[in-house]
């Protein structure tokens, strides 16, 4: 048998190949040439070197992945892959060997079909390594568990007491998130089980998400992969089971403060034991595109990887230095030994056992299978450590901070035949600090009940319910306010009759957005949180986890409904925001939510014309003319625009070209359609749903899934875009599964 490559009609690769080795190298092969551009800014961004084409905006993570070491780690993750599971180390290597056949001619002429982006920027394909996969898998995860917000919670608690924990614990802005529902055969008009949900992260261009098909003689399945990583680890299809996962919302990453010196040899540590232990040093050039060559000195201490500061302190002279512990640094083992193992599941025994080798991220995981086999875990590696690791920065010169062990992983059943897990506080209750605030949970099981059965199309419809449950505590405020000007007084009579939907051509969630986002930045502004307006001199990177109007903005129906806030006299506070947004809404033409909540999705390169006016951290006149920003500097905004959990971007504001590059959205932060918009800095989402899927477990041709932009990722292809307008609707495409409706595109060449 030959390997096969076959499209459906949304162009989505379905590759059939004689065994798992030939297939992962097809899967490398068909990535490579439908991702090419994408595939290199992912290899360059794990080594730390994607600055030396994209230039200083990429700086920051290019010196956050040398110092936080993750070629190194995929390196050791590798090797011990190599030692104790040769053959998914074989495997893995066959999907290299793949990806480097395919890159071949990615950087040729761009007329020809080859990605254009390379011409654009002088760059060359390079070689991918057999670690490759795991670096990329290691630095579009590292941000996952949200480490940098326990830099938050300190400065918090320093500035605001204990009790700013809790105040401020919510989804903030840097977390990413994921509806998941699972409903039982007894709730299906099949008898069997429904998987349904969208993972909440950034939108990206190329999607974050690859819809693919693996085939062979062991196993068929559908699913959606992460391009640079062979198989389907988060979303898949066998035929005879199904899984989805959500992030858990875990600690499982540590930050120490530590103490360094400088010696004759090199550069000491304090270590519990009240003794100075040699940190291992070296240092290495980052290269700049149009810039200098950067020398970064990369200090690693016996708790791990010096991610802030250094013996000297932090840039702004706080004599302080950070070191980041991490289970994969610790273990030498990224979990790659689960990604085998879930493509050969055929009941949901076999993918609860392979998610036994899971590691990192820590994930919620649901399944089911066709003979009715249920499953609701937590999967991944959580360290056991004292309580106060979850909170804060520890002292690394103190004793009582080691890790001692890893935490059992929750169960959970389900409730009248439904789970749904949308990172609240639940299964993982126990392993975390911050989860997301119940809202979409609550409101997906409460459409979920609105009915006894389900049918796989049915679901697609939850996707894209609207309704903002947080917007009560500032309602409340509104209601309760008395002696307002005329328009005013009108303005809040039109909310309090709002049905808090927020729809794309709602006028009244557009002037909800306004009054929200002033109340934010006006309760930023108190004396009380002056403190927190300037975080320490930490990396840029980490940046986005201090900045305080995401962090109001986020947290906002805690600090409305809490008892005291600082002595911040908020229905004064809110009175105020409706007067300024009424008092300007008047003599203006009526926004609609939809005119400043539009899609601002990354791109590794902006194109053209925004490189030739410098526009990456221009502001879209529409937001300027919803008043969203009319506040915040272009500095503030560029310094607190959160940024990708995983993919920790050098991202900034894009201005939108057109309708079809930024179109209008529906959806918000806390609905079921997220859509984050960041209250008080900007109305435009850059987070949202980076797919959508349901799966169906009595007919695998019955499900469903969609992607926001789609299969190719090169510009101009015609299935660059062609899914766009189906994400926006709510609309999802078929997943075929008869290889005679599917068009076979080549055979896959031999192997050289």
């Amino acid at each position: 048998m030959t390997t096969e490559i076959y499209r459906d009609a949304w162009g989505v690769p379905h590759l059939r190949a004689p065994d798992p080795v030939a297939l992962a190298r097809a899967q490398g092969l068909v990535t490579a040439r439908d991702r090419a551009w994408q595939l290199e800014v992912e290899r360059h961004r794990a080594r730390g070197t994607s600055a030396s084409f994209l230039g200083p905006g990429a700086l920051a993570w290019d010196v956050f992945a040398r110092r936080a070491r993750l070629e190194d780690t995929a390196r050791r993750c590798h090797t011990a892959l190599t030692e104790h599971d040769p053959e998914t180390a074989a495997w893995v290597a066959a999907y290299v060997d793949g990806v480097n056949e395919g890159l071949a001619g990615a950087g040729g002429d761009p007329s020809r079909g080859a990605a254009p982006e390379f011409a654009r920027v002088g760059l060359a394909p390079g070689r991918w390594e057999p670690w490759t996969p795991l670096a990329v898998w290691l630095s579009t995860h590292i941000l996952f568990a949200g480490f940098p917000a326990k830099l938050w919670r300190e400065e918090a608690v320093r500035h605001l007491g204990p009790g700013a924990v809790g105040l401020f614990a919510t989804d903030g802005p840097g977390t990413a998130g994921s509806n998941g529902w699972l409903v039982a055969g007894e709730r299906t008009v099949t008898g069997h089980a429904l998987l349904a949900g969208d993972p909440h992260r950034f939108i990206e261009d190329p999607g974050v998400y690859q819809q693919i098909r693996l085939a062979c003689d062991e196993f068929d399945v559908v699913g959606l992969a992460v391009p640079g990583v062979p198989g389907i680890a988060h979303f898949g299809h066998t035929g005879t089971v199904a899984w989805a996962i959500t992030n858990a919302m875990a600690d499982y990453q540590d930050l120490y403060r530590e103490r360094l010196r400088r010696t004759g040899a090199g550069v000491e540590a304090l270590g519990p034991d009240g003794l100075w232990h040699r940190a291992a040093r070296h240092t290495e050039p980052v290269h700049v595109a149009g810039e200098d060559t950067v020398e970064v000195e990369v200090l690693e201490t016996d708790r791990g990887p010096v991610i802030a500061g250094g013996p000297e302190g932090l840039d702004d002279g706080t004599p302080s230095a950070v070191s980041l512990r991490y289970p994969p640094r610790v273990t030498g083992d990224l979990g790659f030994g689960a990604l085998l193992p879930l493509l050969r599941a055929r009941r949901v025994a076999d993918v609860d056992r392979a998610l036994d080798a899971w590691a990192e991220p820590v994930n919620v995981v649901q399944a089911a299978d066709t003979e009715g086999g249920l499953l609701h875990r937590v999967a991944g590696r959580v360290p056991v450590r004292a309580a106060d690791h979850r909170v804060r920065v520890v002292p690394a010169w103190e004793p009582g901070h080691d890790w001692t062990g890893w935490h059992p992983l929750p169960r959970a059943g389900l409730t009248d035949g439904v789970a749904v897990m949308a990172n609240q506080r639940g299964v993982a209750a126990a392993l975390g600090v911050e989860f997301a605030p119940p809202h979409r949970a609550d409101r997906i099981r409460a459409l979920l009940d609105e009915r006894r059965t389900w049918s796989a199309a049915d679901l697609p419809a939850i996707h894209t319910d609207t309704h903002l449950a947080s917007a009560a505590p500032l309602l409340d405020h509104l209601a309760a306010l008395d002696g307002l000007t005329g328009p005013a007084a009108a303005l809040r009579e039109r909310l309090l009759r709002w049905d808090r939907r927020m729809d794309a051509d709602s006028e009244d969630a557009a002037a909800y957005a306004q009054v929200r986002g002033t109340v934010v930045r006006r309760l930023a502004a108190q004396p009380a949180f002056a403190a927190l307006r300037t975080p320490p001199a930490y990396p840029e990177v980490l940046l986005p986890w201090l900045a305080l109007v995401p962090r109001i903005g986020y947290a906002l129906e805690h600090l409305l409904r809490a008892e005291e806030l600082y002595g911040v006299d908020r229905p004064a506070l809110v009175r105020a925001a409706l007067e300024e947004v009424a008092h300007a809404r008047v003599g203006r033409p009526p926004a609609r939510w939809g005119d400043t909540h539009r899609l601002a999705a990354w791109r590794a390169l902006s194109v053209p014309e925004e490189a030739e006016r410098g526009g990456a951290l221009s502001v879209p006149e529409e937001a300027e003319r919803g008043g969203a920003l009319s506040e915040p500097t272009e500095a503030e905004r560029a310094d607190a625009l959160p940024e990708p959990t995983g993919t920790e971007r050098a991202r900034a504001l894009p201005e939108p070209e057109d309708e079809v590059e930024a179109p209008a959205l529906s959806g918000d932060h806390d609905c079921v359609l997220c859509t984050s918009a960041v209250p008080g800095l900007t109305d435009l989402a850059a987070r949202g749903p980076a797919a959508r899927y349901v799966w169906d477990l009595a007919r695998r041709e019955d499900s469903r899934w969609v992607v926001p932009y789609g299969a190719h990722g090169t510009p101009g292809h015609p299935h660059h875009h062609d899914q766009l307008p189906l994400w926006l609707r709510g609309e999802l495409v078929p997943v075929v599964t008869d290889w005679a409706h599917l068009e076979k595109e080549s055979d896959a060449p031999p192997r050289r």
